[in-house]
């Protein structure tokens, strides 16, 4: 197999453990697939807060150190995939959320989900380039 596509897993402490069986990240050549993450504060099972607004700040900033971990960024997603517990969130997530991308934002889709892990209000997923 070319050494390009080696499969590397994905790990920080400074962001939350995997609470089941997957990794928080795999990378494959030019590619990094961030698996869904909640509002966790690294180190605990406790949400940042209990609205809409805290939760995807703190999902974002997993991501972000997700991303830094891997050599990757924010500015370097081309999707994400945002599931939200109640679609009536929409437009407070949207305030939060896009402030991480003030230019060219990702490609992204967004659906209401019937529950979240951890009752979460937020979860996103994302993939990335590598530098």
């Amino acid at each position: 197999m070319d050494s390009r596509w080696i499969r590397e897993v994905v790990s920080t402490e400074d962001a939350p453990a995997a609470v089941g069986p997957y990794s928080q990240a795999v990378a494959v050549g030019p590619l990094v697939f961030v698996s869904m993450q909640l509002g966790l504060v690294p180190g605990t099972k406790d949400m940042a807060g209990d609205d809409i607004t805290a939760q995807t700040v703190q999902a974002m900033e997993n991501i972000a150190s997700i991303l830094e971990a891997s050599s990757s960024s924010l500015d370097l997603i081309v999707k994400a995939t945002v599931f939200l517990k109640d679609m009536g969130h929409f437009k407070d997530f949207n305030a939060s959320y896009g402030g991480f991308f003030p230019e060219s934002p990702p490609a992204r889709a967004a659906v209401q989900v019937g529950a979240l892990p951890l009752n979460a209000l937020v979860g996103i997923d994302v993939i990335a380039l590598r530098d």
